[in-house]
Order: C-alpha cells, then sequence, then structure tokens
C-alpha cells in the first residue's frame, strides 16, 4: 500500500457476506443443512429462465458453476471463493426457488466393502 491508499485486492471484498445473504446465518426456512460433502446439481425441470434473472449475483455463479459440473458444497465454495456459510445460505435461496437439486453421497456403510474393491483392482492388474 503506497501513500495509505488500497488498490484493487488490497481492499479486500466489496461486499461483506452478511449483505450476500441478508444477514441470514442459516439456509432456507425449512433449516436444511448442506454438508461439505453434498453433491448439488442444476436442476433442469426448475424454475423458468426468467426467474433466475431476478437472482442476484452470487446465486447466478453458483448456478453457472452447478450447470458445468456436479459440485460439491465446499468445491462450491472453493470456486466461488466465498465463505461456506454464505454458500449455504445461497444454495437454500436456490433449493427452495427450485433452481438445484442436492443429493447426499452415498453414506459408507453402503459402500462395498474394501475387500471386494481390493480383488477387483487385483484382478485387473492380473489383466
Amino acid at each position: 500500500m503506497d501513500g495509505g491508499q488500497w488498490y484493487d485486492a488490497d481492499a479486500g471484498p466489496l461486499v461483506r457476506p452478511y449483505a450476500m445473504t441478508g444477514g441470514r446465518t442459516k439456509p432456507g426456512p425449512h433449516g436444511v443443512r448442506f454438508d461439505l460433502i453434498a453433491l448439488v446439481v442444476v436442476d433442469p425441470d426448475g424454475a423458468e429462465a426468467a426467474a433466475e434473472s431476478l437472482l442476484g449475483p452470487e446465486h447466478r455463479s453458483l448456478l453457472g458453476l452447478c450447470r458445468a459440473e456436479t459440485q460439491s458444497v465446499a468445491e462450491l465454495a472453493a470456486d466461488a471463493d466465498l465463505p461456506v456459510g454464505v454458500v449455504r445460505v445461497l444454495l437454500g435461496d436456490l433449493l427452495e426457488a427450485g433452481h438445484v437439486r442436492v443429493s447426499r453421497p452415498v453414506p459408507p456403510a453402503q459402500l462395498p466393502d474394501e475387500r471386494i474393491l481390493r480383488e477387483v483392482i487385483e484382478g485387473l492388474r492380473a489383466l
């Protein structure tokens, strides 16, 4: 910083997180909880494109990231360069408006046994 003036990145974020979420800290009126590994995808049968134009820039940014590929909540926060708490609140808005779908990852108890996976790997190596 020369002469006490801030330039670009030195100034910090232009919009504070509480302003992006309207002061809210919890997603949606239903208290939906988004795990860091929950997967988010744009709902093809969701809200109309006209409704999307009414969204804020952060909401549209998250939708754009989800359109490119299915992403976890943690990936969205990193790619959007937003705090995870803010992303959770914004995703709650998008879910409530019907823009996105959120799926929970497969619980570890339902995943194949590690022994079976090792046998498959050994079988593939033997080919």
